[in-house]
């Protein structure tokens, strides 16, 4: 194997080949979209995908196939992209879900729609209009995720073993998105939240990328174990530190109000072992404040305050530390060429110790 082929290529390199190769698809759906049909749609997603986003699934992936004996080519950056529009799919669903205004420092898709339908004074629900519309857009996203995936010209057989994986994770996602509506309306602890971001943000994140990598590669079932190993505890460090930034980030940095998940009353890790911690007095604040839609800037500091005073901050960033430890020991045993696992480590680093 050459030098060449064994340098990892730099972030910033497969970044700008994922987002040319999702350009060019989805440039590509132009022609076929229907005559007569309105084409906001198809242009504010175009901007949708690639106006930002880390690109982890799709990097995840692209190292799941070297890791697995792949040699670097545009065929499997076609496959890793697709991940990004079924990752879009996800963004657009749950930004309904949560009912939040921002994403990626602009206005989410159906806040996007219900704007376009006001300021156009069109008939009936703005609000309506935005959410309806979005669903269509996330609905046609995870249309073109298995689309692009199937046609990333890698042989059939190859695509086959990768759409196990992928299949999997679709599955999963939707499940743990249910799972996670479930839980707010549940006894909110920490064990059915930690279920909640294994199933619904985790393993999509980083352990099923992974694989289909792998797994479009021809990879054995040793690689597909040593990839949930890494991938199971490095996905949960991930989420913990979304849910970390999603109260005490900074939103110039993470393009999401930090009033969302608080307002929402978001049943994440945090919040549970703030509440288990909490004082009577304290616990009287959180039942007051956590989960109002009209939490002010005020309220939401009390409850940032709880959420430090109670340890609950501490313990969250202990756990993320030990979850991202455990995955780069992992790592450490993995079947893969030293450059792969220089390149997960890296990864893995930024995927944890990260502002946004």
């Amino acid at each position: 194997m050459t030098l060449e082929a064994t340098r990892p290529p730099a972030a910033a390199d497969l970044r700008q080949r994922f987002d040319t190769a999702l350009a060019s698809f989805i440039d590509r759906q132009d022609p076929a979209w229907p005559d007569g049909a309105p084409r906001g749609a198809l242009d504010s997603l175009r901007r949708f995908v690639l106006a930002g986003g880390k690109r982890l699934r799709p990097t995840f992936c692209y190292w799941g196939w070297r890791g697995g004996g792949g040699e670097d080519c545009d065929e499997v950056i076609n496959a890793a992209a697709a991940l990004e529009l079924f990752h879009a799919f996800a963004l657009i669903h749950d930004d309904i879900i949560d009912g939040s205004d921002r994403r990626r420092g602009q206005p989410s898709m159906h806040r996007f729609f219900a704007t376009l339908h006001h300021r156009r004074s069109w008939r009936g629900d703005s609000l309506a209009f935005g959410r309806n519309t979005a669903l269509l857009c996330g609905d046609l996203c995870a249309a073109w995720a298995e689309q692009m995936f199937h046609e990333c010209g890698l042989p059939p057989k190859q695509i086959h073993q990768g759409y196990a994986a992928f299949a999997l994770m679709r599955t999963e996602v939707i499940a743990g998105q249910y799972l996670d509506l479930v839980s707010g309306v549940g006894d909110g602890s920490v064990a059915s939240a930690l279920t909640v971001i294994r199933m619904k943000a985790a393993r999509y994140t980083v352990t099923r990328p992974l694989q289909i990598g792998a797994w479009l590669a021809g990879a054995p079932q040793a690689l597909y174990n040593s990839f949930t190993d890494f991938g199971d505890p490095l996905g949960d460090a991930f989420q913990l530190r979304d849910d970390v930034l999603g109260v005490f980030g900074d939103p110039t940095v993470t393009g999401k109000s930090t009033l969302d998940d608080l307002r929402e009353g978001k049943p994440t890790v945090m919040m549970a072992l703030a509440r288990d911690a909490a004082s009577r007095e304290q616990g009287a604040r959180l039942a007051t404040l956590f989960g109002n839609p009209d939490l002010d800037a005020e309220g939401a500091e009390q409850l940032r305050a709880i959420i430090v005073e109670t340890g609950a901050l501490t313990q969250i960033e202990q756990m993320i530390r030990v979850r991202a430890d455990a995955a780069l020991t992992a790592l450490e045993s993995a079947p893969v060429p030293d450059f792969v696992r220089t390149a997960l480590t890296d990864l893995a680093t930024a995927a944890v110790d990260r502002a946004n």
